[in-house]
């Protein structure tokens, strides 16, 4: 019995150890399997809830889902431009000879996009089934401009210049491309307020995220967010081609006239002229768009007189970087609040709303003016960047009420152009501004009450009539 009970014992003692041995390794695994899954969570859980938000109420299945993602890259990518050339051109020289560089800068990029801008909308719109590629080429030319720039940033080589004016171009034509597409993505029962609204907040967000990481790698060395900026626009490339199929379409669609009416066209094409343009819906659009100019000037003017003034004079008991971050902060908090505001807004009189904001912002920069301070400018800043947000959302409702759809896609794109050379004007005026706080204030509250003067009044009399009720075609 002793012998008969030995197996069976040790085949039991056996059996125990083994299991024991066996439930030891599974809960080692399962352990390892639960702390990968909680290191992999944040990545996972973020991601999800990303594609959760970027694809509501429709966008995943309409395509604008996609688009909102690509804006997110794109931002993202520029940033991480920006912080690159910010350190290089601005940075790392005392102030009089940054001004010089900078002025260089403008002369050598904004100078030619200056001439460049008009051309872009026209050469896209001869592009209408190829839009898909043209934002990846966008992506990719800027990829490897960004690889250009690293090696000049080290070595000081004038090719810094123009690969800088190749990044800025290549921007610009995907945000012309950008706004042509968005019309071609709406959801059902979308606005295209709310769509532009999502698409500019996907942006911002990013730019926001981006912004630490861009910092984080500048302090490793000035090429690291070039090569950031690489591998996001290469993502960003192939992330343009899972872009609906139908933003190659062009069904439907036809070219834009800015004076496409009998009392505008002249020459040979007077009589045969059949394309409607933005003066044949009435003045709303037209009227708009310069309010929309005017308030583009200042956010381009401000960018670099502040850059300059801060720097030589910071904020009260605060550091040149410091005072710089401060009113970045504010201007992009100011825009973020004015995209979701007018997202809520939708397209509820916007001829009063963009009268209203520039009469807010104009009031904002004579009160900077007179009483100037930290204070305050940090307010303009921050006002400027909400009624900047809010101004071409309701320009984006008016397109899409009054222009027919026949061109609305084309006055999208050719719309954003005008609007990104006033940009590059204010720009351009506040590098060569006179570094006083008080007159280069004036200075803006006088361009802001020449747009608002030559706006408002036209404005007002849509909004009393309702806006063009039955659009016309020359």
């Amino acid at each position: 019995m002793a012998a008969a009970r030995t197996p069976q014992g040790a085949t039991k003692v056996g059996g125990i150890r083994g299991s024991r041995r066996d439930g030891g390794s599974g809960r080692f695994v399962g352990s390892v399997r639960a702390v990968g899954r909680a290191l992999h969570f944040p990545v996972t859980g973020t991601a999800r809830g990303i594609r959760k938000a970027t694809h509501a109420h429709g966008a995943g299945e309409s395509g604008l889902g996609k688009l909102i993602e690509l804006h997110a890259v794109n931002g993202a990518g520029d940033l991480m431009i920006t912080i690159a050339l910010a350190s290089t051109v601005f940075f790392s020289v005392p102030t009089d000879e940054a001004r010089g560089r900078v002025a260089l800068y403008l002369a050598i990029t904004m100078a030619p996009f200056t001439v460049l801008a008009p051309v872009i909308g026209p050469l896209l719109d001869r592009l209408p089934h190829g839009r898909r590629a043209a934002m990846a080429a966008s992506m990719l030319a800027r990829a490897l401009l960004a690889l250009i720039i690293a090696g000049a940033v080290t070595t000081g080589s004038l090719e810094l210049y123009p690969a800088a004016l190749g990044v800025l171009v290549a921007s610009k034509a995907y945000g012309v491309v950008r706004s042509a597409v968005v019309p071609r993505l709406l959801p059902p029962g979308f606005s295209l307020v709310k769509a532009n609204s999502r698409v500019t907040l996907g942006g911002l967000l990013a730019t926001g995220v981006a912004a630490p990481v861009g910092a984080g790698l500048h302090a490793i060395g000035p090429r690291w967010p070039l090569y950031g900026a690489f591998l996001i626009y290469i993502w960003g490339m192939f992330l343009s081609f899972t872009l609906a199929p139908k933003v190659d379409s062009a069904k439907g669609e036809d070219v834009a006239l800015l004076a496409a009416d009998e009392a505008h066209l002249h020459g040979p094409h007077r009589k045969t002229a059949k394309r409607p343009g933005l003066r044949t819906v009435g003045t709303a659009v037209t009227h708009a768009l310069g309010a929309n100019a005017a308030l583009r000037w200042l956010s381009g003017f401000l960018t670099f007189f502040l850059a300059f003034l801060l720097r030589e004079h910071p904020l009260t008991g605060e550091s040149a970087a410091v005072s710089l971050g401060l009113v970045a902060v504010s201007a992009g908090a100011g825009n973020a609040l004015g995209t979701a505001v007018g997202a809520w807004l939708r397209s509820r009189a916007p001829e009063i709303i963009i009268v209203t904001v520039l009469a807010i912002v104009l009031g904002a920069a004579i009160t900077a003016a007179i009483f100037f301070g930290a204070f305050l400018v940090a307010c303009l800043t921050a006002t400027t960047g909400f009624c900047l947000a809010l101004a071409k959302l309701s320009l984006d409702a008016l397109i899409q009420r009054d222009v027919p759809e026949l061109v609305r896609t084309s006055a999208f794109a050719r719309s954003e152009t005008m609007l990104q050379m006033a940009w590059v004007l204010g720009g351009a005026i506040g590098i060569v501004m006179p570094l006083n706080g008080t007159a280069g204030l004036c200075l803006a509250a006088a361009v802001l009450a020449l747009g608002w003067v030559t706006t408002s009044r036209a404005l007002i009399g849509s909004a009393r009539h309702g806006g063009a009720a039955k659009p016309r075609v020359a």
